[in-house]
């Protein structure tokens, strides 16, 4: 057990929260995770709700610095942009697979909190970002950008959800083939 519970109980609620859920989680089963007592728990945060939030955050927080990490300066380098967000995206799920699986199954949660809902929005406008531009380019397809979100967004997260489950090997090749595919879902023809 590390030095620092506030992080122990939040590493410990993000393994069950993604696992079994809001509703299948009890704070009596993330303390026994973190290996602290229940009480520990509501001195650092009041509720499960804002325990859930403040996960929530910090983790929307590490995906959205994980995309914009090392992202090309030129905003018309729509390509070179959508490829940055596919591969950067990649790279967090192969590092931190259960943090994006939790963002994803409680992004539209009722529980969530107007700070939690709006970090969400900020995240993706990252990506809405690109598309827009991408749109006045005219390189990207003029659907609605969270159409265009759910089909590139939506994509990738259910393949990294099956890719963690042993469905599928992951490979370079199969994210080349498959950010390859998500483009020409969104481009222009």
């Amino acid at each position: 057990m590390s030095k620092n519970k506030r992080n122990d109980i939040l590493e410990a609620a993000l393994h069950l929260f993604a696992d079994r859920g809001y509703d299948g989680t009890t704070v009596p089963a993330i303390a026994d995770a973190a290996q602290v007592g229940a009480g520990t728990i509501y001195r650092y945060f009041e509720t499960k709700e804002e325990l859930v939030n403040s996960l929530f955050q910090e983790s929307v927080q590490q995906l959205s610095n994980a995309l914009l990490t090392g992202a090309p300066a030129d905003p018309g380098a729509i390509r070179e942009r959508y490829d940055h967000i596919f591969n950067q995206m990649c790279e967090f799920a192969a590092y931190r697979g259960r943090t994006l699986a939790f963002i994803d199954s409680h992004s539209g949660a009722p529980f969530l909190n107007t700070e939690s809902r709006e970090s969400f929005d900020r995240f993706l406008s990252l990506i809405r970002e690109v598309l827009e531009e991408g749109k006045r380019l005219g390189i990207i397809c003029p659907l609605p950008s969270d159409v265009l979100i759910a089909i590139v967004y939506g994509a990738m997260v259910k393949l990294f959800n099956v890719m963690g489950r042993g469905v599928v090997e992951q490979t370079p090749e199969l994210f080349a083939q498959v950010q390859e595919c998500c483009w020409n879902a969104i481009r222009v023809h």
